[in-house]
């Protein structure tokens, strides 16, 4: 045998002996049972009073639909102009009787005037029909933004302030709401200054590569299971195709103008405290029995922000 050919067998045992030995440690680490860890539930149970914040009244809105109410937090930190207009727009009671009228599945629930598009528009009385985008906003409107050292495709930083997920980018000084499931955004058209609030949509599937070009409010509190599980609409981009297809709005409200008692108490967790980061890092390390791998990284939108809801 030549010195080549026992030169490359040796190289090829030494190479099986590898595999062989990595494929034995992989499997013995699969069978092999993660220690227990204290679970999201588990902190949110053990959690303090002062771990969460009410929501503002003047800042939420209940959009009231036939299974009952959806709960929206408004942003005026990152969408200022869009949040004042539609605040405007539910007090002119813009929204009351007007319909979802498009569920795109793994995208969006779109509410707003089935007739937007026709001579029969509701006209929108002391509002803006349109305003000048706020796909981003500067940094220094931020002052509660706490950073995940987890790696993003999407944005330079990652994290969480007063309960929003958000990206940032240091270097142009900009940040604004992520696209993560049950965030609240507004329709436009084409061109960025089309949109106002008359339409808005929320996210029920992977949408963050529409980070900063489009204006996000807010998010939904309440009512996401419902929304996320109306029928799809037949059409192209999930619009319904008949008017009796469309899923009515009773009435949307801003809270502040709703009688105390007839109020939904909702608290969020507040995403600067301790607890939070603890949820966090339960959500990004689990431990066992059930999970067999734990994978130390965690994405913006798969971290959960606690809710509840007080009697």
């Amino acid at each position: 045998m030549t010195p080549y050919r026992t030169i490359h067998r040796i190289l090829l045992l030494g190479a099986c002996a590898l595999l062989a030995s990595t494929a034995t440690a992989a499997a013995s680490a699969a069978g092999k049972e993660l220690p227990p860890k204290p679970s999201v539930s588990d902190i949110v149970k053990a959690s303090k009073p002062a771990d969460w914040r009410a929501l503002d009244p003047d800042n939420t809105l209940y959009m009231e639909m036939p299974w009952g109410r959806v709960v929206i937090e408004l942003s005026p930190v990152f969408a200022p102009n869009h949040v004042k207009n539609i605040k405007a727009l539910v007090r002119n009671h813009y929204f009351d009787g007007l319909a979802i009228v498009r569920v795109q599945d793994n995208w969006v629930v779109q509410w707003g005037d089935p007739n937007d598009e026709n001579d029969k528009a509701r006209p929108v009385k002391g509002a803006h029909k349109t305003l000048k985008a706020e796909f981003t906003v500067p940094l220094a409107n931020d002052k509660h933004f706490v950073r995940l050292p987890d790696v993003d495709g999407y944005a330079p930083q990652v994290g969480h302030s007063d309960g929003f997920p958000v990206g940032r980018d240091p270097k142009t000084g900009e940040t604004w709401i992520a696209h993560c499931y049950g965030s609240v955004a507004v329709a436009r058209d084409n061109d960025a200054d089309s949109g106002g609030g008359t339409g808005l949509y929320a996210v029920i599937g992977p949408a963050r590569h529409l980070d900063r070009n489009l204006t996000v409010v807010g998010r939904v509190i309440s009512g996401m299971p419902e929304l996320a599980a109306l029928p799809r609409g037949p059409m192209p981009m999930g619009f319904y195709e008949k008017p009796e297809q469309q899923v009515p709005i009773k009435s949307v409200k801003v809270a502040a103008d709703v009688p105390a008692a007839e109020r939904s108490k909702f608290e969020v967790m507040r995403t600067e405290t301790a607890t939070f980061q603890a949820v966090v890092d339960a959500q990004r390390n689990r431990g066992g029995p059930f999970t067999k791998f734990s994978a130390g990284h965690i994405d913006l939108c798969a971290v959960p922000i606690p809710v509840r809801e007080q009697p």
